[in-house]
């Protein structure tokens, strides 16, 4: 296997636990352990993952500049230097730790900006992290962890000679939140950027079919990309024995959010203890909640009180890789029933790995998922009563429950583990971007070496055209 050089550019999520950081973080970690000479790339903000952090100590496109380079034009034109300091990661942590509540559709100016790339209000940021790919990293193959980020791939393809692929992983999420004039600019800045990508990369073939048509993109570009886990430490001790004193439970591993479907699991709950068997069932949610979902989150809670039920459910707060084990193991399936399509749904291949059987909602990447790997049922989206009727069957049915486990685990540990993640990658880019011979390499470094004598490094500018078209 001939070792690739890619340079992997995630995004940050704010100081919280987010899936993409999470499985961008695994899959540069598994390449790195492979042999491959991977850089991870943090955007906007450090990522927070619950597991070794392998990104790099430096933030590129930092959210407080490329945020303020948007509002104002006097940013646009600050030195490198200072721009450098308000990128530093305890820098962007510190502030948006104390951030409040965002409004996605203010941001759908913003988007449009980055897609724009060199022609946007944020036109020193991409001559800053194309210089950097091209002068220290020199990478053979570049992975965008969205599509959102991609808008420096033109300037990126004039001075490399590198192949591109974007990951598509809830892009449409944020898209869809856009200001009707703002995501027509965005889709159409896309199409435009879609020229220049080499691939794209999707978890599952809803997400690819989906994002086709919805961004405009040919389908025959997207390459399927299995969602990988490091499942090891999740797999339960043969030898451990189940609390059966336990009264059935279950769990909610997610944003506390209104897309993520609490509420439906809230009144699905209340649904489930009036069945017989399970009128002791109690409920477990672990996730991160967001200033502007804290009043949604709290009104759930509350509601329980009124109910007499304080002691019968448990908000654990954002679990890290030990709580998260806990929470798995304290358990007897798991439902996160989202309202939108989810492209990925990481947290099943979690709790697959563990052995806790899931109900999700039909529709998004979960069918496709629960019929490849077993372990678990399905509901009608958004009907917190069959949502009801499936827990109930799961938890009051100990041999469809084990039938359950004992599939969707083996499943997982087998096809969805980082390394046939990572394997599966290795496979499309030695397709799409074959890895160059020696004598390509020597000849480019050659290239590179005299094009530098003759033009020096493109200093960072805001250009014209970028504040009349934006």
């Amino acid at each position: 296997m001939t070792p690739r050089k890619i340079a992997y550019l995630t995004s940050g999520a704010a100081g919280m636990f987010c899936g993409s950081c999470l499985n961008d973080n695994a899959l540069a970690r598994e390449l790195l352990a492979m042999g491959h000479d991977v850089q991870l790339v943090p955007l906007y903000t450090p990522i927070r993952t619950d597991d070794q952090d392998v990104s790099l100590d430096q933030v590129f496109f930092g959210g407080i500049n490329v945020y303020l380079q948007q509002q104002t034009s006097l940013f646009r034109w600050l030195p490198r230097w200072l721009d450098r300091w308000i990128d530093q990661p305890w820098i962007i942590g510190l502030a948006t730790r104390f951030g409040g509540k965002l409004d996605y559709q203010k941001l759908g100016g913003l988007a449009v900006s980055m897609l724009r790339g060199e022609q946007g209000f944020q036109s020193k940021e991409v001559h800053r992290l194309v210089d950097w790919l091209a002068g220290e990293a020199q990478p053979e193959v570049v992975i965008f962890s969205n599509v959102l980020t991609a808008g420096c791939v033109p300037e990126l393809k004039r001075r490399m000679n590198v192949k591109v692929f974007v990951l598509l992983q809830g892009d449409d999420i944020f898209l869809r939140e856009m200001r009707p004039a703002d995501l027509k600019l965005a889709l159409a800045e896309i199409r435009r950027l879609g020229e220049h990508i080499d691939g794209f990369l999707s978890h599952s073939s809803y997400y690819a079919d989906a994002m086709s048509q919805f961004l405009g993109i040919e389908r025959a570009k997207i390459h399927q990309l299995p969602l990988g886990i490091q499942g090891k430490d999740l797999t339960p001790d043969s030898a451990a024995e189940v609390d059966s004193s336990r009264p059935p439970t279950v769990g909610y591993l997610a944003r506390l959010a209104p897309e993520k479907g609490l509420h439906i699991l809230a009144e699905a709950w209340l649904k489930l203890r009036k069945l017989p068997g399970t009128e002791k069932a109690q409920l477990k949610i672990a996730g991160w909640m967001g200033a502007q979902n804290h009043d949604y989150a709290h009104s759930l809670f509350q509601q329980f009180d009124k109910l007499g039920l304080r002691g019968e459910y448990e908000y654990l707060g954002e679990v890290d890789r030990a709580g998260k084990l806990q929470l798995l193991r304290s358990i007897d399936v798991l439902s996160v029933p989202t309202t939108y399509q989810e492209p990925k749904g990481l947290f099943v291949l979690e709790a697959l790995a563990a052995g806790v059987p899931v109900v999700q909602p039909d529709h998004g990447a979960f069918p496709e998922m629960l019929t490849e790997l077993g372990g678990g049922l399905l509901h009608r989206p958004e009907d917190a009563h069959h949502l009801a009727q499936r827990l109930h069957e799961m938890l009051t049915n100990p041999a469809l429950r084990q039938q359950m486990r004992e599939r969707g685990q083996a499943a997982v540990l087998e096809r969805r583990t980082n390394r046939v993640a990572a394997d599966a990658l290795i496979a499309i880019l030695a397709q799409h971007a074959p890895s160059p011979t020696i004598s390509e390499q020597a000849e480019s470094a050659d290239s590179d070496s005299a094009q530098a004598k003759k033009e020096p490094a493109a200093e960072p500018r805001a250009t014209s055209s970028a504040v009349e078209r934006v």
